[in-house]
């Protein structure tokens, strides 16, 4: 099975869910395919969210990111990322803590398929 066939819809309508028990992130999913587990989904972080007690990430699958607005800090890096911006992360590739003084909108896309 793959996503659904979704023509557009106004995502306003999908609710913001807690993410990974962090306070003041929150997650929206667009599309899932619900036996591959790939999806898309929106992620916010409100003002002075701070993923630090989920450490440093490193996931199994593909990660595509763009920053719709706001901005985040990777404080590992010591980097700030803004709107407008892409990462594409391999399997494997280390990734945050993330802080957002200010808040930030990201969408992402996430692909579970494993090569054959």
């Amino acid at each position: 099975m793959a996503k659904p066939e979704l023509e557009f819809f106004d995502p306003d309508l999908t609710p913001w869910e807690p993410e990974a028990g962090i306070d003041g992130l929150y997650a929206k999913n667009l599309a899932v395919d619900p036996e591959g587990g790939s999806y898309t989904r929106l992620l916010k972080f409100e003002p002075g969210t701070d993923t630090s007690p989920a450490g440093i990430q490193r996931h199994p699958h593909w990660e595509e990111i763009w920053i719709v607005e706001g901005a985040i800090i990777d404080l590992t890096l010591d980097k700030t990322f803004t709107a407008g911006m892409y990462a594409c992360r391999p399997p494997g590739m280390a990734h945050g803590p993330w802080v957002s003084p200010y808040g930030c909108v990201t969408f992402e896309v996430r692909n579970m398929e494993r090569p054959t």
